[in-house]
């Protein structure tokens, strides 16, 4: 089978939606080596990221031919993407982050991937004009294409909610993380880690874009009112909610290492903090899926995250799960966690557990069977 796929995010994007699409054509072309995979993308890159590819014969790329094309690229990407998925022969084509072109000549599948509508449940926090650019593409492509892909069974439920679509065409393949985070680091290398970016000895962790959704704020509040004193590392881009947390963090007159920034953290980098850290926080109100929570489980950190949403299918039964608006329940959890060595090994010993049932040659398998149904 010749699978193509939209690697526009792949190509230009380092964190949540490339990273998903990068994670899952590596997973795909060493677990499933005897089909042919072409990445659709708007330009190259020479990011490490993309190192990967030159390690396979059974992998190609497709750019953009003429100038119009190299010109407008998103027209490329929208309206004339077909012309080069029919020239090169493709058998499936698979939109990996919520959009496909669109099809004038329904000869071959169609697949896309959702991840979440969240643009659907928190309208606020998007503007206007992005809620309906993200209207129309999801729409498009839940309705015209032959399967959906779900990344959570919370997704695949608001697809049907939102969009009135049966819930027989959508399939929930999870994803799994970078391969780093399943790697084992050596002393040596935690510490290379921890001087650079000169962490305390103990320290509760958050990674995750800094958002108003992410609600980095209840962590804040919950610390204000916890007996044990230990810090706060958050890693993620900031936003102009980073002016909220300040005035919030003011307020409370912590003194400067409470609560420490990081970002430009690598791929290599990033688990080493998880591993270096004592307990991952999340108390994120909402997600399509919560990678960050697999990623943690998967470094031997226990976590804490909150009710509803997703969370609890990627952290599973043992992850502590709180009320995001109840600071003084999420204080309990966080020192009961943090004083409790017995229940912290437990956490992390499930955990771990509970992680294999996203291994990515399982995962591999079961994208590969889905697209196979359709023929």
């Amino acid at each position: 089978m010749k699978i193509g796929y939209d690697a526009k995010r792949a190509y230009q994007n380092f964190t949540g939606l490339g990273n998903y699409s990068r994670d899952l054509i590596e997973n795909v072309i060493q677990h499933a080596p005897k089909n042919q995979y072409v990445l659709f993308a708007p330009k190259d890159s020479e990011s490490p990221r993309l190192h990967f590819l030159s390690e396979h014969e059974n992998i190609s790329s497709i750019f953009p031919e003429n100038k119009l094309n190299k010109t407008f690229k998103g027209l490329w990407r929208t309206i004339n993407m077909e012309k080069s998925i029919i020239k090169n022969e493709i058998d499936l084509y698979h939109g990996l982050s919520n959009e496909i072109p669109r099809i004038r000549n329904k000869i071959i599948p169609y697949v896309v991937t959702i991840h979440d509508l969240i643009f659907k449940r928190f309208p606020r926090n998007y503007r206007t004009i992005d809620r309906r650019i993200y209207n129309i593409k999801y729409k498009y492509a839940v309705k015209h294409s032959d399967l959906i892909i779900a990344i959570s069974e919370q997704t695949k439920k608001d697809i049907v909610d939102f969009y009135k679509i049966d819930p027989d065409k959508i399939k929930v393949v999870y994803q799994s993380c970078h391969k780093n985070f399943r790697k084992n680091y050596q002393s040596e290398e935690l510490k290379i880690v921890k001087d650079k970016f000169n962490l305390p000895g103990e320290f509760l962790l958050n990674v995750g874009t800094i958002e108003t959704r992410k609600n980095l704020v209840s962590v804040i509040n919950a610390m204000e009112i916890m007996k044990i004193d230990i810090p706060l590392v958050v890693v993620g881009k900031k936003t102009a909610y980073m002016n909220f947390l300040k005035i919030q963090i003011k307020k409370l007159n912590f003194d400067s290492n409470k609560i420490i920034f990081l970002d430009d953290v690598s791929i290599n980098e990033l688990p080493a903090i998880y591993k270096l850290s004592s307990l991952f926080v999340y108390p994120s109100i909402f997600e399509g899926f919560g990678i960050p929570i697999l990623e943690s489980l998967y470094c031997k950190t226990p976590v804490i995250s909150t009710n509803g949403s997703c969370f609890s299918e990627a952290g599973g039964p043992y992850t502590k799960y709180v009320n995001p608006d109840n600071k003084e329940e999420f204080a309990f959890q966080i020192e009961e966690c943090l004083s409790n060595e017995e229940l912290r090994s437990e956490m992390v010993k499930l955990g771990l557990k509970h992680a294999q049932n996203f291994d990515p040659k399982k995962l591999s398998k079961n994208l590969i069977d889905a697209y196979q149904s359709l023929f």
